[in-house]
């Protein structure tokens, strides 16, 4: 079986009857695909990375002097490095996932029994022993319950000195975890990033065609606009459970939703705080210009929509419904043209 389906393989790959390359054999995508890998993903890891780095010395400084006003700067620093993971999310494929870095950053829900036991414990919280906990003791959402508490009102009197510590080795940890992910796909590091530079390439890279790099590229997007419609807006909305609302100790649910989105729009534009790019669009345009256009409206009507829920997330489940509703049908909308008119072009490349 196993040697027939090989056989096979080779077969279409050397007839091109699976259709694994572009139909026309002079289209040629690789400024897109190098654009998005270095203009969109390698700039938002660096801006993760460097946002962490300005996080972990804010905590540091809390610590050292536990004022309200250090407090505030390292809860606007947390969001600062909140902002560039979440427009992230939009292509957690690569090393995020076959590294595993994933959950160290961004695990959901905290684990706050074992949390608990640890800042009650003997241990010494230092960075490589946060290094070694579950990722739900560990990264942004574990840094967010401490700094704001389980009701987001905690003052710095509240702090103990075992929470101090934990915050700064916790701080460390993260930054250490966004330096690995952004040194993977840095061309001066692992150089995951060649891998989609040089999409086609054998020996250069894991993707055998340019089409299955987009194809990855594009099901990355459908991933999160499905996870925020139908993960991260229902899951909390549909069971009227704040528990299940990722960042509510922050109240900062709908910029992460947000952001989302934003990842979705930098890579399908090719743009990163830049007003020219090629992305996705450029693809789609090509092949259908009226879906394009509706493609980018769309995503920005989910921004929008979703900016546009009233008051906090937490507040608009219970008292706003309608305005949460409309925009879970934005960011469906949004999954639907993706995944229904805009991957079947890419797969049919």
């Amino acid at each position: 079986m196993y040697k027939y389906l090989s056989f096979l393989l080779v077969t279409c790959l050397f007839i091109f009857s699976c259709n694994d390359d572009p139909v026309n054999p002079t289209d040629n995508y690789s400024s897109d695909l190098g654009n998005i890998a270095a203009d969109v993903i390698l700039r938002t890891y660096l801006e993760l990375r460097t946002a962490s780095e300005d996080l972990k010395e804010s905590l540091a400084q809390l610590a050292a002097t536990p004022t309200e006003q250090n407090l505030l700067e390292a809860r606007n620093a947390w969001k600062a490095a909140r902002s560039p993971w979440e427009k992230s999310e939009g292509f957690l494929f690569g090393p995020v996932d076959q590294q595993g870095i994933d959950p160290s950053i961004d695990s959901w829900p905290v684990n706050v029994t074992d949390l608990d036991a640890v800042l009650n414990s003997g241990e010494t919280l230092t960075k490589s022993f946060v290094d070694g906990l579950d990722g739900t003791l560990k990264g942004f959402h574990t840094l967010e319950y401490l700094l704001y508490g389980s009701n987001g009102n905690k003052s710095a009197s509240d702090f103990t000195a075992r929470q101090f510590e934990y915050l700064s080795a916790c701080g460390q940890s993260l930054a250490g975890a966004t330096n690995q992910l952004h040194h993977s796909w840095d061309p001066n590091g692992e150089n995951f990033i060649e891998n989609l530079e040089s999409a086609g390439e054998a020996g250069k890279s894991i993707y055998p065609s340019q089409k299955s790099a987009l194809q990855e590229i594009v099901n990355g997007m459908i991933v999160i606009a499905d996870e925020v419609a139908n993960g991260k807006i229902n899951d909390p909305f549909s069971q009227q459970d704040i528990t299940l609302e990722e960042s509510r100790f922050s109240a900062n649910s709908k910029k992460d939703f947000a952001d989302n989105i934003r990842s979705i729009q930098n890579i399908y534009t090719g743009k990163y705080d830049s007003p020219v790019g090629l992305g996705i669009s450029n693809i789609i345009k090509s092949k259908n210009s009226t879906l394009d256009e509706s493609v980018k409206q769309k995503i920005e009507a989910a921004i929008s929509a979703i900016e546009s829920i009233e008051g906090t997330f937490t507040f608009a489940i219970f008292n706003a419904p309608q305005s949460v509703t409309f925009a879970q049908t934005k960011v469906r909308d949004l999954q639907q043209a993706l995944e229904s008119e805009v991957l079947p072009i890419i797969t049919n490349l």
